[in-house]
């Protein structure tokens, strides 16, 4: 993995943490420590909710500080940086936490939408675009797309894309779910509209309510000015490792459902990481 030349690897935070002490009875620290050895090359990164860290509650200031320079000892390298309100005051502390430390801060804007595509009086173009420009003035380093449950469509994402570029000098990444089945889809207009770097997945625990694949998306942009230069042989044995040992995980898998998406998230908009555990 190491050897890829991925942009960073997304390893840590979020649940995870609260997995690894709760369900697994491992040190989630020990974790990053481990990771930060064997991938020496790779930025590692990790979700932090804001003012909620890695929780489900707000922590106060000292906290959160202290959890975030520890974090970035450890070995994270960028900090995601989320608001599930999109309220930029549960950036701050995190936000001045990161940059004592000196690592990357990226911020997210959590996508939206009150009908099928953008638009509307809440989610609209100047709603996104306004809360970019302020995370860009709270010193983000990357601004990330972060469709949580694979609601933005494909010239929504060209759309959106395009604006930000045009307003904000920072880079763009995309995070966005398979879920419904416009994932694909939907980062490869986004890479048309300039987006500079993309989240994926390795198609054995790709597509369904995970990312989308790495590898059909690389041939897609072979030979264009998006050419990635990622080494394709070598995700084919990324890909082929995972697929050996998925044996052990196969019952963890959703087998309920014949269809690798679920269109009906286009309606009760449940994002990706919640319904893997709603369905469990």
């Amino acid at each position: 993995m190491d050897k890829a030349g991925f942009w960073s690897a997304e390893v840590w935070g979020g649940a995870t943490f609260d997995v690894a002490t709760r369900f697994l009875a491992e040190d989630p620290w020990e974790r990053v420590r481990t990771l930060k050895r064997l991938m020496p090359n790779t930025p590692l990164q990790m979700l932090l909710r804001g003012q909620n860290l890695v929780g489900y509650r707000n922590y106060p200031d000292d906290v959160v500080k202290a959890f975030v320079h520890h974090a970035a000892d450890e070995g994270i390298d960028v900090f995601r940086v989320f608001d599930a309100l999109n309220d930029e005051r549960n950036f701050d502390t995190a936000a001045k936490a990161i940059k004592e430390k000196g690592k990357h801060f990226q911020a997210c804007i959590c996508y939206s939408v009150t009908e099928s595509h953008m638009g509307g009086p809440v989610f609209n173009l100047d709603y996104f675009i306004n809360k970019a420009k302020l995370l860009q003035d709270m010193g983000a380093d990357t601004i990330c797309i972060k469709d949580m449950a694979g609601l933005l469509a494909p010239y929504d994402a060209f759309e959106l894309v395009k604006a930000l570029k045009e307003n904000i000098d920072v880079p763009i990444q995309l995070h966005t779910h398979y879920t419904s089945g416009m994932a694909s889809m939907t980062v490869l207009k986004a890479v048309e509209a300039g987006l500079d770097i993309a989240d994926t997945c390795l198609s054995p625990y790709a597509l369904r309510t995970s990312q989308p694949a790495i590898e059909p998306l690389l041939i897609a942009l072979q030979n264009t000015d998006r050419d990635t230069g990622l080494d394709f042989d070598l995700l084919l044995k990324l890909s082929e490792y995972f697929e050996s040992i998925s044996p052990m995980l196969r019952n963890y898998f959703d087998t309920s459902r014949v269809s690798v998406v679920d269109t009906a998230v286009l309606s009760h908009q449940i994002p990706g990481g919640m319904a893997s555990n709603l369905i469990s």
